[in-house]
């Protein structure tokens, strides 16, 4: 995990970039592996961890109503915290993850290990859904992990 986060922090630096992220099931976990590397401070503007809807309406400019009608842990509202997160965090790209870690919170339509992830980059914004195994922190540290790959891989092809 270390080496994609510093890859990350390399690509970012060479193509003069600004990385911020929204989190809300991994809790600061992406945001931890990415500060983890020596001068992050030069591509890392920070993040914000969003876990209850509140939050993610006031401050990531999620809609109340995008919650309403799709639920916290959807494709739309992990579009949204990465846009709003672009904006608020001042960069150039945004990671954001929504999901149920568990070991509660599953529903029918929702299992647990559910996690929606968005991006926002200039190019646009996107989004991905995984449905991760394993104990609560397995569940958070595969999402952050894949997360980091993601924006890892948008880095190499952009």
């Amino acid at each position: 995990m270390e080496k994609v986060a510093q890859e990350i922090v390399d690509l970012m630096r060479e193509k003069g970039l600004k990385l911020g992220a929204v989190e809300s099931a991994t809790g600061g976990l992406i945001s931890h592996l990415i500060t983890a590397v020596p001068g992050c401070s030069d591509v890392y503007a920070g993040s914000v961890t969003t876990y209850s809807n509140e939050v993610k309406i006031k401050v990531a400019g999620v809609k109340a109503a995008t919650i309403e009608k799709y639920g916290a842990v959807s494709a739309p509202v992990a579009r949204q915290m990465a846009t709003g997160g672009r904006e608020i965090l001042c960069v150039d790209i945004c990671i954001a993850d929504t999901g149920i870690a568990g070991p509660g919170g599953a529903t029918e339509t929702k299992p647990l290990g559910l996690f929606y992830l968005g991006l926002a980059t200039p190019q646009g914004v996107y989004t991905k859904k995984h449905i991760f195994k394993g104990t609560r922190e397995e569940r958070q540290m595969a999402a952050a992990l894949a997360a980091l790959g993601w924006v890892r891989d948008w880095l190499r092809k952009s």
